[in-house]
């Protein structure tokens, strides 16, 4: 084990020419950990119980500094994944990172488990936004033709969100955390047997190197003390009013919104249906991920001045894209959320065709 550590962090041959756009994987390792070892504590005092859950998620902040301590822990753990998950894919588009398949690929579906369990641990407090997401969002399987109606029945255990649901959600939420851990070795793995690439698009990355530790460990700790600083200044900021008020299955609140790091999908904002959009948006969804690959077949036939122009392409369509998209859910009024959402519509249309819509 000591071995494995050494070879893998502080003897691991690392590019010198690395920059703060490489500090995601890391750090994100590191908060993977910090939610692991804080969840499982807080796991222990957790009562999966539609009648005590809120309680007992609000006693955590009142029963003393150490429960007070994991619970914005976890809290703010995952908004800084998120955050650097975003940063590390945006410059995985820009950098051509994505023509390393299996690091890319096995990344991308460790986003999408981060993203059912970030949607999990959402639904454990039992307040009033969480009971209405979870409302919505499980409604969206009825929608699903043939096996819709089953499968909502299997997942909420009933016909709707109730006290079955939260015990199924809380089982889940333990067992996929480890499932998690498993992909991010598999995704280590892949990375350190290829090597990272850099920003100079140097091939051979291993060509002029430093030890990660210490130069690379003193850069990372910085995202360390913004996660400190921002936990200890304004631990409430990442947090809705509705999070301080409990469950009510017959009041439902003004604006159904989930947390800032689910805007981003677009097919987030299917569940607003703006003219039908509803099959348009999953399958763009779909397209701006895969449009990653692009490069990588546009090599064999194009020379390498069109493949760079191609790749800046792709980067600025998915993050207008992901700009335009979250202004979707972000906006109370219906009619702004219209407007909105028929402006990411012209924008997808406009740029890739109406071909594939």
């Amino acid at each position: 084990m000591i071995f494995l550590i050494r070879s893998n962090v502080v003897n691991l041959p690392t590019n010198v020419s690395l920059n703060y756009l490489w500090c995601g994987g890391f750090m994100i390792s590191f908060f993977l950990i910090l939610q692991v070892v804080s969840g499982v504590i807080l796991s222990l005092l957790y009562v999966a119980d539609s009648c005590l859950s809120f309680g007992c998620v609000l006693s955590f902040t009142s029963e003393g500094l150490f429960l007070w301590l994991f619970r914005y822990s976890h809290i703010w753990g995952v908004t800084f994944i998120f955050i650097l998950f975003f940063v590390l894919m945006g410059r995985a588009l820009y950098y051509s990172s994505y023509s390393m398949f299996g690091v890319w690929n096995v990344g991308f579906v460790l986003y999408l488990l981060m993203m059912i369990e970030a949607f999990l641990s959402y639904i454990l407090p039992w307040h009033q936004m969480s009971y209405w997401a979870a409302t919505v969002l499980t409604s969206v399987l009825n929608s699903i033709p043939i096996v819709g109606s089953v499968l909502y029945k299997f997942v909420v255990g009933g016909f709707s969100v109730t006290n079955v649901t939260l015990v199924r959600v809380f089982s889940a939420h333990v067992c996929l955390a480890f499932v998690i851990l498993g992909f991010s070795v598999i995704h280590l793995f892949y990375l350190h047997k290829g090597g990272s690439n850099n920003p100079l698009f140097v091939f051979g990355g291993y060509g002029d190197v430093i030890l990660f530790h210490s130069y690379y460990t003193t850069k990372d700790g910085f995202v360390l003390m913004c996660w400190g600083a921002l936990l200890l200044v304004c631990p409430d900021l990442v947090l809705d009013v509705e999070s301080y008020i409990e469950a009510d299955p017959l009041v439902s609140p003004v604006s159904i919104k989930s947390e800032w790091y689910f805007f981003s999908l677009l097919c987030y904002a299917s569940f607003y249906s703006v003219n039908g959009w509803s099959v348009n948006s999953g399958f763009s969804f779909f397209i701006c991920f895969m449009v990653a690959h692009l490069n990588s077949i546009l090599r064999l036939w194009f020379s390498s001045s069109v493949c760079f122009l191609m790749k800046g392409f792709n980067f600025w369509f998915i993050e207008v894209l992901g700009g335009l998209s979250s202004s979707v859910p972000l906006c109370n009024d219906k009619n702004d959320r219209k407007s909105f959402g028929n402006c990411t519509i012209v924008y997808v249309k406009g740029i890739m065709g109406n071909s594939l819509f």
